[in-house]
């Protein structure tokens, strides 16, 4: 057996590579860990989630300031934001977990950690700053990029990206946005809410295109409310420099051509896989410009070479990198055969309200040609959501025709922890009644979980041939009132 310097090498320090060697150096194996950045932590800790959700936070709280009359509070006169006590309270809280993802913290482990740009020089040697490190099994975990189309002048206009958006100087005048996935929706109210003026350009007519219609456009009428102007429908023709900054030429569903100023432009047109760079080739694994192919076992076609996370280009979010990180600790340090299975893998877009989603939605199953029974349940109802002034949303639960849950989705205040619930329904095969019997306290949020699945039993409960039953066996009266 030929001798490899460590046993498994990881390349890509984000979340399913920290995964990886973590899981594979406490279980004995010698662990290599390389990043090309300073620092471990991957897109999500510097660029992603984390900066997004602290800013998300912010804009939050500076709009209920605005507000303070909607709770009976007096109104009060807010100053403009200064954008970077903002960025400064982002990079205080990416150091705050940069320290769970340290080098000590890998070391004291038992993995290596090396940092660079890394190269394949055959199947299972790469090498890095002229230091050759050989693995008897690679580990792919490089993650992905901000997506920049061939858009006619956008080479030659300075633009941002998630990059380099939380650290700005000073918050925007005016903002355009190139796309109205998850992250330009949340970026969109984040900073319509701290002062910018956002507009919104997408090729398609809805927002969330993964989402059902009728959600994204509670989601797009939450934001039009808060000042966002969306261009749906919209070709980009050209993006140039003018005297009042940004100018982008766009042609609509009429054919009619508008001009979209601005100061500032962000790309959030989707993500491309880090893979172009590794010299794949050498190492003889197939990939493309989407990523690089695994099977549900996450290996590449080199059996001994995973690839977890972005860089698959499947599904683009942290929480599916962890899992998958496990899955290649699974197949590679134990050697059991274990495979990956998204069925119920949730997922949220963190506007406010937030909008989670678990399991099929409408539109997935409409293309399945699934039939379903749908259920839903409005925020309006839910007393603790009155009580906070966040009413607006509703709850659906998609059901088979045998009554096993097929998918939910919320759109409402804390949707995604509301959606935990769900999680442990869904991977527990947790019965319907038992959550519909289950005692909630009160008053809480979660109570729409309850109540939508109640909504859906009182159809068995209380049916006429249950009456009739009760009537047969205990000689019931029936109603005591008539029907008003």
């Amino acid at each position: 057996m030929p001798a490899y310097d460590f046993d498994i090498g990881v390349i890509g320090g984000g979340a399913a590579g920290l995964t990886v060697a973590a899981g594979s150096a406490r279980l004995g194996a010698k662990t290599l860990l390389i990043e090309k950045e300073p620092h471990l932590g991957g897109d999500c800790l510097h660029f992603g989630c984390v900066p997004s959700k602290t800013l998300i936070r912010s804009s939050r709280i500076y709009h209920q300031a605005r507000n303070l009359e909607t709770f009976g509070l007096p109104g009060v006169e807010v100053p403009p934001v200064d954008f970077k006590s903002i960025a400064a309270r982002i990079q205080q809280v990416i150091g705050t977990i940069q320290k769970h993802d340290s080098v000590q913290r890998f070391c004291s482990l038992g993995a290596r950690v090396e940092f660079g740009d890394p190269e394949f020089v055959d199947e299972h040697s790469i090498d890095l700053a002229g230091s050759r490190y050989s693995a008897r099994t690679w580990v792919l975990a490089t993650g992905s990029s901000p997506a920049v189309p061939d858009i006619p002048g956008l080479d030659r206009v300075p633009y941002l990206t998630n990059r380099d958006l939380f650290s700005l100087d000073s918050l925007p005048g005016s903002l355009i946005i190139l796309g109205a996935g998850p992250v330009a929706a949340e970026m969109a109210q984040a900073f319509a809410r701290l002062g910018s003026r956002v507009q919104v350009i997408q090729r398609s007519g809805q927002i969330l295109s993964r989402e059902d219609p009728d959600l994204a456009e509670a989601v797009q009428s939450r934001l039009v409310e808060e000042g966002v102007v969306f261009h749906l429908e919209a070709v980009i023709e050209e993006v140039r420099t003018a005297e009042s900054g940004i100018e982008v030429a766009i042609q609509g569903k009429d054919k009619e051509q508008t001009i979209v100023q601005g100061d500032q432009l962000l790309v959030a047109l989707g993500r491309v896989a880090n893979c172009l760079d590794l010299k794949l080739e050498r190492a003889g694994v197939a990939f493309t410009a989407k990523g690089i192919a695994s099977d549900a076992r996450m290996r590449s076609n080199q059996k001994h070479i995973y690839a977890a996370g972005d860089v698959t280009g499947t599904y683009l979010f942290t929480h599916a990198a962890g899992y998958e990180g496990g899955i290649v600790v699974s197949n590679a340090v134990f050697h059991l055969p274990r495979k990956a299975d998204y069925t119920n893998l949730p997922w949220c877009t963190y506007t406010d309200p937030e909008l989670a989603s678990i399991g099929l939605n409408e539109k997935r199953a409409r293309e399945q040609n699934l039939e379903y029974s749908l259920w839903s349940e409005d925020f309006a109802g839910n007393d603790r959501s009155l009580a906070e002034g966040q009413e607006s949303g509703r709850i659906k639960m998609l059901l088979s025709q045998k009554g096993k849950p097929l998918g939910v989705q919320i759109f409402g205040p804390r949707a995604g922890e509301l959606l935990s619930e769900w999680v442990a329904v869904f991977n527990g095969g947790v019965r319907l009644s038992t959550l519909a019997g289950a005692v909630h306290p009160y008053p809480t949020l979660a109570e729409i979980n309850k109540g939508v699945v109640g909504r859906y039993m009182e159809t068995r409960i209380f049916s006429e041939k249950v009456q009739k039953t009760l009537r047969f066996f205990f000689n019931f009266k029936g109603r005591a009132c008539g029907k008003i």
